[in-house]
């Protein structure tokens, strides 16, 4: 049974996780705004200062794995998180092939075009983060070991730092962050130091 999750609880995904799958899933209220909703999965590969390495260690749309296959994304949708249930966008995660040198990994969501949208998270509703354990490289899908519901509003917003997940003591670490912030996918490629 997996362990839900309140903003800012931590709780350990044990020495023998190798394979992870970060599914993220939201609805996306309706409005008359005119245009779908579009919202980017993301994770940042930082070192010990949190700031990526290369960019390669960005993984987005744009750029669906890093440097070495250690994270990947399995694909952009661009609906808007109308789907009935399930995830809307997933991220692979294989511990074995992290570089020693990355410390961290956080998870984003982004709104595509938000500011020309006119769109926030204020409008989005039932966004969670869940923790997959998968058996080896190539399983769709394992036990979930944990979900973190983001229960809070965000009435500016344009993009979140879901959660990160963290290297403590040799074991990897979870984090329910739930951080918001505006300024988009940008502003979160400057802050983890991407060049953009």
């Amino acid at each position: 049974m997996a362990v839900s999750l309140q903003k800012g609880q931590r709780v350990g995904l044990g020495n023998t996780m190798q394979y992870a799958l970060i599914g993220l899933g939201w609805d996306a209220n309706r409005y008359d705004g005119g245009y779908d909703f579009d919202l980017d999965a993301s994770a940042f590969l930082l070192g010990a200062d949190g700031k990526v390495l290369r960019d390669e260690d960005f993984v987005f749309y744009n750029n669906p794995e890093t440097r070495n296959g250690a994270v990947r994304s399995t694909g952009d949708d661009t609906t808007g998180g109308n789907s009935a249930e399930g995830d809307d966008e997933q991220i692979i995660i294989d511990f074995t092939k992290l570089p020693p040198e990355i410390e961290k990994i956080a998870i984003t969501v982004t709104i595509h075009e938000a500011d020309v949208r006119h769109q926030n998270f204020g409008q989005v509703s039932n966004a969670y983060v869940r923790v997959v354990n998968l058996p080896n490289a190539e399983a769709q899908d394992g036990e979930t070991m944990l979900r973190f519901d983001l229960e809070e509003e965000f009435s500016v917003e344009t993009s979140l730092v879901v959660c990160e997940i963290y290297r403590r003591n040799g074991e990897w670490k979870f984090n329910a962050l739930a951080a918001g912030y505006r300024g988009g996918l940008e502003a979160l490629c400057r802050a983890y130091g991407v060049n953009v």
